[in-house]
């Protein structure tokens, strides 16, 4: 079962990780509604690496970025969700519109998003380049996310 990581103590904790040899790889996102394409996509990410890192946007993160209905869920009900999933290690909250800063601090060997996604049009782009770290882009599943569950809900 994964735990919930405190942002100021994760770049320290990956660093350890990084001194035993082990390898980390991180991916980004509001997993509001958790369904099969978030699980799919987090086994996938997981794949990539010894230790998965879920940087999970905050209440006030998603509010920022989804409007003022959403989240659905709560920050300590979406962490809890994910970390029991045998595919998250670890999960970290973050404020900000993107994990722009908290990649730059962890600087994980690995990072995923999605293949709606190249690298492009990756924001993180940047911070992948200087850190050195390997992109991997996932496909989603078809007619599966949030937008269209609550969709489907409203109906």
């Amino acid at each position: 079962m994964g735990q919930v990581l405190r942002r100021e103590n994760v770049a320290d904790f990956v660093q350890k990780l990084h001194q035993s040899g082990k390898t980390v790889v991180t991916t980004n996102g509001c997993f509001d509604i958790l369904h099969v394409g978030h699980v799919r996509y987090l086994q996938k990410t997981k794949s990539f690496a010894d230790y998965s890192i879920v940087l999970l946007n905050s209440d006030k993160s998603v509010r920022s970025i989804k409007g003022p209905s959403r989240p659905i869920n709560n920050e300590q009900d979406r962490a809890e969700i994910l970390c029991a999933l045998s595919c998250v290690d670890y999960v970290v909250l973050f404020d900000e519109d993107s994990p722009r800063n908290l990649l730059d601090e962890i600087k994980p060997d690995v990072y995923t998003k999605g293949a709606d996604y190249t690298m492009e049009t990756l924001p993180e782009a940047d911070v992948m380049r200087k850190n050195n770290i390997r992109v991997e882009f996932i496909e989603f599943v078809q007619g599966k996310s949030t937008t269209s569950t609550i969709e489907k809900m409203k109906q």
